[in-house]
């Protein structure tokens, strides 16, 4: 259980000290920047948006994978109760 809260708060204090990233193609980077320029706002979620959909994925297989560890320990320990 210690294990688990302390990368718990290891990860929220590399996700709190992240540096913003660009996760757009050129072209779309270049749309975004000229829709600034003439004063609209909808480039500024496009990064955001690009960054969400990136990411699901991941947390995904890092539930399926906890569950799946979860459910191993489970096993080891049922098979060898000390």
């Amino acid at each position: 259980m210690k294990k688990i809260l302390l990368s718990a708060v290891f990860s929220f204090l590399l996700l709190g000290t992240a540096l913003p990233v660009s996760a757009q193609c050129s072209m779309c980077k270049r749309v975004a920047e000229s829709n600034m320029e003439n004063g609209e706002v909808r480039g500024k979620g496009l990064n955001t948006g690009i960054l969400y959909l990136m990411s699901v994925p991941y947390v995904m297989a890092g539930v399926v994978g906890y569950v799946w560890w979860k459910k191993r320990q489970a096993n080891k320990t049922a098979e060898n109760p000390e």
